[in-house]
């Protein structure tokens, strides 16, 4: 413990060679053995329990790994599925089961994504991974750029892709309804930060808890209750990344989409001086992305999060006074403006400070379903079948690294408050030089 390695080393410290398995075909997991897929779980609380609710209730998967560093929280798992087997470490997972796997579905806390994602991929198997894709933005390039080589199925989870609501305002803008795009602004008052003090001393680690696995690739530390494991992770520098890592992703994806973006030119962040611990409980991030045919020749994006959220602005007043929901995001263009809320909620066409009716039947989405139980089934299972050769799916890491880098740039630029970076996309580095060393980080031996 406590040895740093980078990225490359680590794929390959604890790839198939030092956990004693061969690449051979022979031992790998034919994808869609007997028409069903055999999937394996790393993470399984949380989020996680969810992912794994929703990928099973595909008729064709069978649970046949369940792994976690929480003994609670795999001994629930283990009671919905009781054939699988359970592991504590995912790394020992892999290696006994590599012949007994068709997929894996990743739903780590965000540092361990792209440690177990990459690994599982170097093992030819097709990857589900938690939103954000990873926790660094060199992670993010190297997990598209691997899953392109093997030519994995690959999903990263943010269901609502998937939603009827989040694929009419899609069409919506591509259609051209409100024109050409000039800015989007973008919000949410969850407050994954914090500005208080790094926590002193140290606690007694829980029996259920293996701190060194949950630990993983970070920095070592001592334990400390109710700070880390199992619900404020996405607080702290080390393991999440912010208000913008959770619900940016969800709520920055439709724009995205539609608008057919790239990452960014230039990123700003208005927050409080970086305390080096955790992330400002609030955060403007400005954006300037190169213009597509969706767009003006650039387009600005404001997202705001954190308590408060967003600030007022004339982009951001609805008809008749209303005000705004809690999360959403809204384009701006030459025609009008498009209002979509967060989340299973229509977009609204505005046009002259007052709602416009729209003809939706010609997309042919059939009517609004405002069922999420249904609907939330629906970016798993594109995973499942296209691992069985029956469809695609609509958010592979060939997308989510784009989307994913975009999002850790605004994080990044919360460390230089105030400061406009400038990002070469061809390069993968910031002109400001003291930036780049937040792009990756040294994994530690574990």
């Amino acid at each position: 413990m406590g040895n740093k390695t980078n990225r490359r080393e680590f794929v390959k410290k604890s790839g198939l060679g030092v956990l004693g398995v061969a690449l051979a075909p022979s031992l790998l997991g034919k994808i869609g053995r007997n028409g069903r897929l055999r999937t394996a779980h790393i993470g399984v609380g949380g989020m996680g329990m969810e992912d794994l609710k929703a990928i099973s209730s595909h008729k064709l998967v069978d649970v046949t790994a369940l792994c976690d560093v929480d003994a609670t929280r795999l001994a629930a798992a283990l009671k919905l599925h009781p054939n699988a087997k359970t592991y504590s470490d995912y790394r020992l997972m892999l290696r006994e089961m590599a012949n007994d796997i068709d997929a894996v579905i990743v739903s780590t806390p965000d540092h361990t994504h792209a440690p177990a994602s990459m690994l599982a991929m170097s093992m030819d198997k097709p990857v589900y991974c938690q939103k954000p894709l990873t926790h660094h933005v060199s992670e993010a390039r190297a997990m598209k750029k691997l899953a392109k080589e093997k030519n994995l199925v690959t999903q990263m989870g943010i269901q609502v892709h998937s939603f009827y609501d989040y694929k009419l305002a899609t069409l919506l803008i591509q259609s051209g309804i409100i024109g050409k795009v000039h800015t989007v602004r973008a919000w949410s008052p969850k407050n994954w930060g914090y500005d208080g003090p790094a926590p002193q001393g140290e606690d007694p680690i829980p029996e259920n808890l293996d701190w060194n696995l949950w630990l993983g690739t970070s920095a070592e530390r001592p334990y400390k209750k109710d700070i880390y494991h199992p619900g404020n992770w996405r607080k702290l520098m080390d393991y999440g990344c912010g208000t913008l890592g959770d619900m940016g992703v969800h709520i920055f994806d439709t724009p995205y989409n539609a608008l057919e973006l790239d990452v960014p030119k230039t990123i700003k962040n208005k927050c409080r001086k970086p305390n080096g611990f955790a992330y400002p409980q609030n955060n403007v991030v400005t954006y300037e992305f190169p213009g597509t045919k969706h767009t003006d020749k650039t387009l600005k994006w404001v997202w705001y999060d954190g308590p408060g959220a967003p600030e007022k602005h004339k982009d951001l007043e609805l008809p008749n006074g209303e005000q705004l929901h809690d999360q959403g995001a809204m384009f701006m263009g030459e025609k009008g403006r498009l209002y979509l809320p967060h989340f299973q909620k229509l977009p609204q066409l505005i046009v002259d400070g007052q709602y416009k009716e729209m003809d939706i039947e010609s997309f042919n989405l059939g009517a609004p379903v405002r069922d999420y139980e249904s609907e939330g089934k629906k970016h798993y299972h594109q995973f499942v079948d296209a691992c069985l050769g029956t469809g695609d799916c609509s958010a592979p890491f060939s997308y989510a690294s784009r989307l994913t880098e975009t999002i850790l740039l605004g994080v990044i630029a919360g460390r230089f408050p105030n400061k406009t970076l400038h990002w070469d996309a061809k390069t993968a580095r910031f002109s400001e030089e003291e930036a780049n060393q937040y792009l990756e980080s040294a994994y530690r031996d574990f």
